[in-house]
């Protein structure tokens, strides 16, 4: 009975703290103390953003008296515009080669300055050095050594007898070249987020694979790249945005070639040369959905891992 009476006593019921005034003032002087921040991302990015795309429906061009709301016009030229096409290709293998070999080195470089041996720490401060160099400055020093006449290149390759006579490395292996000197450049950058990513991974976890008898190769793969994941997306999504959108290595060592131009630099042709605004700012818009798309993609793929 004791029992009975017992569980037929009433349940106390915690009740959930509701939101205090303090708390609802707090939110309220965050929100206000935000809102110069705020108000300069509406300035500086939003309404730019805004405008491209208002300009991508008219005929704006520099000089003209007046501009005229055309509609999709700019879009449906754009769709049959084959340099356009062309540029986003080259745009795409430069992409695609410059992220895979920039990922596999600098995980590679990552893992080995994550270890711990002496002059590591000067080991880190000098794979930043080519990081360092401004572009515009690095492909230049890279465009003189590509140089088929006083390149250190083709000095070296026709000392050890690789080649006989010089190589226009910028003509004959345009693509090459360029991916060379990004890979160059931006391995230490990627190296340096993945080592981010490796540092805040336990060191219990690999001593506890240890324990159970798991090898180097079985810690990487499931431990090290499952725990690298956030580390693994952010550096991809970076490096992706920075290629996709490329101009200044590509203006630097090719000019306006037809053969060598990316998407940045065909709207830069439309825009400035041409004074083609509305055109160029439809070509600006393309790429911010090409953008887009790509980083969903990202996304969406790295949460199926991750489930």
């Amino acid at each position: 009975m004791g029992t009975i009476a017992e569980a037929e006593k009433p349940v106390a019921v915690v009740a959930q703290p509701s939101r205090t005034a303090l708390q609802n003032k707090q939110t309220q002087l965050a929100w206000l103390l935000m809102s110069p921040t705020i108000a300069v991302i509406i300035f500086v990015a939003a309404y730019p953003l805004g405008r491209t795309f208002y300009d991508s429906f008219t005929d704006a061009s520099f000089g003209a008296a007046a501009t005229h709301f055309i509609g999709w016009t700019n879009y449906y030229n754009l769709i049959h515009d084959t340099p356009f096409w062309n540029s986003v290709k080259e745009t795409f293998k430069f992409t695609i080669l410059t992220v895979v070999l920039e990922f596999v080195l600098g995980m590679i470089i990552a893992l080995v300055v994550n270890s711990n041996f002496r002059g590591r720490g000067a080991m880190r401060a000098a794979m930043l050095v080519p990081w360092a160099i401004i572009t515009v400055v690095n492909a230049q020093m890279w465009k003189l050594m590509y140089n088929d006449t006083y390149g250190v290149f083709n000095d070296f390759l026709q000392k050890i007898h690789v080649v006989s006579s010089p190589v226009a490395f910028t003509v004959s292996h345009p693509l090459a070249s360029v991916v060379a000197i990004d890979v160059w450049k931006t391995t230490p950058f990627v190296a340096l987020l993945l080592l981010a990513g490796l540092q805040v991974i336990p060191s219990d976890v690999y001593e506890a694979a240890n324990v159970d008898g798991a090898s180097k190769w079985q810690q990487y793969w499931r431990i090290t790249l499952p725990l690298l994941v956030p580390a693994i997306l952010v550096t991809l999504i970076f490096r992706t945005m920075d290629a996709l959108r490329v101009f200044d290595v590509f203006y630097v060592l090719f000019g306006s070639r037809p053969d060598t131009e990316t998407m940045a630099i065909y709207d830069y042709q439309n825009i400035v040369p041409f004074g083609l605004v509305g055109y160029g700012a439809a070509i600006s818009v393309a790429i911010f959905i090409i953008l887009g798309i790509v980083i969903t993609i990202y996304i969406r793929s790295f949460r199926v891992e991750q489930s």
